[in-house]
């Protein structure tokens, strides 16, 4: 079950839905950044994501999704946001998001992570780069992460030295956004700027190897493993 609370950032209102976990807590926090395919007609009719915040709070985690492509109306289409997505507005709106759940009273804000899945991935990536409050990120198959996205903002790839955070990565060999060498720069990134992280990267696995609802794309045996990692990677830093 979820709930749905509104914020405002930059005077527009975000919608933010909330998962709770049983139990009184305090629970460790999840920002889940959504994915794009069906981001524009919002999260409800995104079945990926509902499921996915699901089984983070059957594991114990609050989560908080929210709406990132509130800047448009929802009718817009997909195109459009893809081309006018910028990095400054959707920092604000994660760090809104990281605000609301850290305010729970069945949250500990000290424990609270950011993950993300395509289009997301970037978005958690950018998360933490603008969250140092962050204790834990993980990156599923983000792409464009070396690319700049709105106007006078630099590849998110160039700001890792802000991450202040341990990062985990999933990746699948069989993808090309990201391809296996734009994985090898992310993780050179990450090694420069000393962050502690840690990558997994997949064998006949392509883009989207998590999304169920796919059947082109979905690769079980990739996709339990990786929730098992992931999972032991948040349980070790958020604990």
């Amino acid at each position: 079950m979820h709930n749905i609370h509104t914020v405002t950032v930059q005077d527009s209102l975000m919608e933010i839905f909330l998962y709770e976990p049983e139990g009184e807590g305090p629970h460790p926090g999840i920002v889940l950044a959504q994915h794009i395919p069906v981001g524009h007609t919002g999260i409800e009719n995104d079945e990926f994501t509902l499921k996915t915040a699901e089984r983070y709070a059957e594991n114990g985690y609050a989560v908080a999704v929210p709406f990132i492509f509130h800047w448009w109306p929802k009718e817009e289409t997909m195109e459009l946001k893809r081309e006018e997505f910028r990095d400054d507005w959707t920092a604000m709106d994660l760090k809104a998001a990281h605000d609301f759940l850290a305010s729970q009273p069945a949250v500990d804000g000290a424990r609270i992570g950011i993950v993300g899945h395509c289009w997301g991935g970037r978005v958690a990536w950018l998360g933490a780069c603008h969250i140092p409050e962050l204790a834990a990120c993980a990156v599923f198959y983000g792409g464009r992460v070396k690319l700049p996205m709105g106007p006078g903002t630099p590849p998110a790839i160039e700001l890792a030295g802000n991450i202040n955070c341990p990062v985990a990565g999933f990746f699948g060999n069989d993808d090309q956004n990201p391809s296996p060498e734009d994985v090898d720069d992310y993780e050179a990134a990450l090694a420069t700027a000393g962050v502690a992280h840690q990558f997994h990267r997949y064998d006949g696995a392509d883009h989207a190897f998590q999304s169920f609802n796919n059947a082109d794309r979905y690769n079980h045996d990739a996709s339990e493993d990786a929730w098992r990692k992931v999972l032991a990677f948040l349980g070790e830093n958020l604990g």
